[in-house]
């Protein structure tokens, strides 16, 4: 089973049968919840020969562990936006707070 991002709609109408009580979500269970948003259906029944017999939590350990090998480009740009933000607080700190007055 590819993925592709237009099946992404089955993982979550899976994992919302799964949250809502099914261990194993059957057609119907995710045909109920994507037909109740207007989604199709088609391709349903390659997800599921591919899900078969594996909980959610297996199938996000083993996804978890694809993402792990895959190369994230860009980690530096994004390490360097995160010290501007971080130094917002400090500034915020120097500026004294505004005493308010009592009035008698």
């Amino acid at each position: 089973y590819a993925f592709d991002d237009r099946k992404m709609k089955f993982v979550a109408a899976y994992l919302l049968a799964n949250l809502a009580g099914k261990e194993a979500p059957s057609k119907a269970d995710l045909s109920k919840i994507l037909e109740s948003v207007g989604a199709s259906t088609d391709g349903i029944d390659a997800f599921l020969k591919a899900v078969d017999g594996k909980n959610p939590q297996e199938l996000i350990k083993e996804g978890t562990e694809k993402l792990a090998s895959v190369p994230a480009g860009g980690a530096a740009p994004a390490a360097g936006a995160a010290a501007p933000a971080a130094a917002a607080p400090a500034a915020k700190e120097a500026e004294p707070e505004p005493e308010e007055e009592e009035e008698e």
